[in-house]
């Protein structure tokens, strides 16, 4: 019996002692470099309305899938894929602040999922924010140059916005983020630093392409996973749970670039993720066959956004910033 106990005991203190080094290293989830009185953290608050179109399809095309629109929960895939696509508008270049608006969508899917994984979403919130402040900074840095007088108003301004959350510093943003066209895209962004030698290929910067770099991979990371969640069952029927396609997304696109340690925190969170059934509630729909085009439009969407980063990224030498 003393044995029993004993054992007990030490299950109890290796878990603490996991979750203390989960705490401690969620700052390192990404490389460096609510639900309101709904159900609880493990099960967002979600009603299914009847859907309408989120875009109007060109005569003879094939209509796309119906994105709903789903009150009671923050996240909403239909803003998400209207921002997704705002970004795109110009075809060699991906605009900066609808990219941003994508992630403040992540970021409320992340949250929905669960405590465990919003340790890591309010990383990937503190670089959101750090890109908007760069950009904001930047911007001021242009405008005082050009001597206005309300430059002093636009001081107060980012003295506020250092000090708010993610909803207040968009407020912000809006009336300041493109004084300057270096913040108006990404390839605007990383030409900028370069010029200004704001960069370093050799040693960790809070540049708005490190950062960047660091969203882009994570990106990825959101976008193999929600490719899981389209996929059919095995032979055996079987759907993958979302904590493996968790894991397997994470071994592809952030694993590389993360120390031991926190490859084998990473894969403790995601035992933690809420099944497959609230992931496509997520989404607003009741079942895997009505999930799919939705999660196929999305996925696209996020390729196609993934793939035009890629590309200016490589351009600049920029995949590997440490």
């Amino acid at each position: 019996m003393v044995l029993l106990t004993r054992m007990k005991l030490l299950r109890l203190l290796l878990l603490a002692a996991m979750l203390a080094l989960l705490l401690f290293i969620s700052s390192l989830w990404l490389p460096q470099g609510g639900v309101g009185d709904c159900g609880g953290s493990w099960q967002p608050c979600l009603k299914f309305y009847r859907q309408t179109p989120l875009l109007v399809p060109e005569e003879g095309a094939e209509a796309p899938p119906l994105i709903p629109e789903c009150p009671g929960q923050p996240f909403q895939a239909r803003r998400l894929l209207r921002y997704l696509k705002s970004s795109l508008e110009n075809p060699d270049d991906v605009l900066l602040e609808p990219y941003l608006q994508s992630w403040d969508q992540l970021l409320k899917f992340m949250e929905s999922l669960g405590t465990m994984v919003g340790f890591f979403s309010h990383k990937v919130k503190e670089k959101v924010v750090l890109i908007r402040e760069l950009s904001l900074k930047r911007s001021l840095e242009a405008h005082g140059k050009r001597g206005p007088p309300d430059s002093a108003g636009l001081q107060i301004g980012v003295s506020v916005a250092k000090k708010n959350v993610l909803g207040d510093y968009m407020k912000l943003s809006a009336d300041f983020f493109f004084l300057s066209e270096a913040n108006r895209s990404v390839r605007s962004m990383v030409e900028a630093e370069l010029k200004d030698g704001v960069v370093d290929f050799s040693r960790r910067t809070d540049s708005g392409c490190r950062t960047l770099l660091r969203l882009h991979r994570s990106l990825l990371w959101l976008k193999l996973m929600l490719e899981g969640l389209a996929e059919g069952p095995d032979a055996d029927g079987r759907y993958r749970t979302p904590g493996e396609l968790s894991r397997d997304a994470y071994m592809v696109a952030l694993a590389p670039h993360h120390p031991w340690l926190l490859r084998r925190a990473a894969e403790f969170v995601f035992l933690a993720l809420p099944d497959r059934r609230y992931f496509l509630q997520l989404v607003c729909v009741r079942s895997q066959r009505e999930a799919t085009p939705v999660l196929h439009t999305i996925i696209n969407a996020l390729a196609l956004v993934h793939t035009q980063t890629q590309r200016i990224l490589a351009e600049h030498d920029m995949l590997e910033l440490p």
